[in-house]
């Protein structure tokens, strides 16, 4: 599989990423700290998801339902050489199924997200699935 996306930048402005019919804009200047993504936050974004997409196809494959997905992502940055150091997600699952194996779960998760695991092999990351009823 292959990926194409675009994106642009305008001095002192903000930037915007074109990916198939969507634009997503995000933040490059002071300006917009507050109101648009910034890089690294759209790298979380990829990241979560990945793992989004990953609950979708295996519960199909894993043959369990469920109503809704949450994800929250928090990383350390660390300055000198600046990157990601840790990133820890909690992946909230709304379902009655009792088929749903969440160890068999995580574990696919971990072993054929495509983003998961380019992001694994340059710092840590920890995660726990949480089962919730739906309501």
């Amino acid at each position: 599989m292959k990926y194409h996306i675009k994106a642009s930048s305008i001095s002192n402005q903000d930037a915007v990423i074109s990916i198939k019919q969507s634009n997503i804009g995000f933040g490059i200047t002071k300006n917009t700290t507050e109101t648009l993504p910034n890089p690294a936050e759209l790298f979380l974004s990829s990241f979560a998801s990945c793992i989004l997409k990953n609950v979708e196809r295996f519960s199909i494959m894993m043959k369990f339902n469920y109503s809704k997905a949450t994800i929250e992502v928090t990383a350390t940055r660390i300055e000198n050489l600046p990157r990601m150091e840790d990133i820890v997600y909690t992946l909230t699952i709304y379902s009655d199924d009792k088929k749903l194996n969440v160890n068999l779960l995580k574990k696919n998760i971990e072993k054929f997200g495509t983003i998961y695991n380019t992001v694994k092999l340059s710092c840590n990351i920890s995660g726990t699935i949480n089962i919730t009823e739906n309501v």
